[in-house]
């Protein structure tokens, strides 16, 4: 069959998909993300409902999310009786101590890894990636060992330096990208200044990277708020060092469970996280944005 006679067949142009898209209704849009929006808030609006029950209707009323009665007992139980107070001063004074340690030491990692080339530089890159292959419990052994020597054991101080002492690569290679793309004018009219290495970090590098900074914060503060097996180990002789996630164990009898409390104890743990979030969102866009284009 010759050429012109042969019938050539041409892709329909993705532009027509586009433009299909376009037309139509903008309800149709909405309503789906309205409907994927309440499907991913509907354990937690169920949480807050559960939270104002007692027991017996958790489980009796079903799916229906007013209660008959509100039980606002449920949290003075839970903040009291439970001592949830105790275990809310516990987790802050963690997780804020191993955010500041671990944006503080990821920032200066990812600095010397995303500007300096030097010898071993990959090698060190290789090894730091193989960590997010092993898991925690396989690492609670030596924890357990090193905070024994240094004095730390059932102690904030040895909960902090435990959680705040992993690889955190994630952090690291976040920080790199973003120190990679910085044009190096910026050292080098530092140096010309006479500034050195820790200036340079502290009062240049460091602030450019303020939404890196926040991105790496709010996942360490989430990371460390919900954490349960390093407080869970180092609070096991000591009830009173106990943390919210450790502390939602005072729920659970041997024969029965406290569902309404331990839902009012989940409302109380989630509400600084939210609040934190909202604050840092844009940060936190801007971050990852700004690490993944790199």
């Amino acid at each position: 069959m010759s050429a012109s006679t042969s019938t050539v067949r041409r892709p329909v142009p993705a532009s027509k998909l586009s433009r299909a898209l376009r037309r139509a209704p903008w309800w149709i849009a909405v309503a789906f993300l309205v409907g994927v929006a309440i499907l991913w808030m509907f354990p937690f609006i169920w949480m807050i409902s559960a939270s104002l029950k007692d027991n017996m209707e958790v489980f009796a009323a079903g799916l229906q999310l007013i209660p008959e009665r509100f039980a606002w007992e449920n949290y003075s139980r839970a903040w009291e009786d439970a001592r949830f107070g105790r275990y809310l001063i516990n987790t802050v004074i963690v997780t804020l101590w191993t955010v500041v340690i671990v944006t503080v030491r990821c920032a200066a990692c990812g600095y010397v890894l995303g500007r300096y080339r030097f010898p071993g530089s990959r090698v060190i890159m290789g090894i730091l990636i193989a960590t997010l292959f092993v898991p925690t419990g396989y690492t609670i052994i030596p924890i357990v060992q090193v905070s024994l020597q240094l004095g730390v054991i059932n102690s904030l101080t040895g909960m902090i330096l435990a959680l705040s002492g992993a690889a955190h690569v994630s952090a690291i290679l976040i920080y790199a990208g973003y120190f990679r793309q910085l044009p190096k004018e910026l050292e080098e009219a530092a140096i010309v200044d006479g500034a050195g290495f820790v200036r340079i970090f502290f009062s240049i590098m460091l602030p450019l990277a303020m939404p890196v900074t926040a991105t790496v914060a709010l996942l360490t503060f989430l990371a460390t708020w919900n954490s349960f097996f390093l407080p869970l180990v180092f609070s096991f002789s000591r009830p009173e060092l106990r943390t919210l996630s450790v502390g939602m164990q005072a729920f659970v009898g041997e024969n029965a469970v406290d569902w309404s409390g331990m839902a009012a104890a989940g409302v109380i743990s989630i509400i600084p996280v939210v609040a934190l979030f909202f604050f840092l969102q844009r940060f936190f866009v801007e971050g990852i944005a700004g690490a993944v284009k790199s």
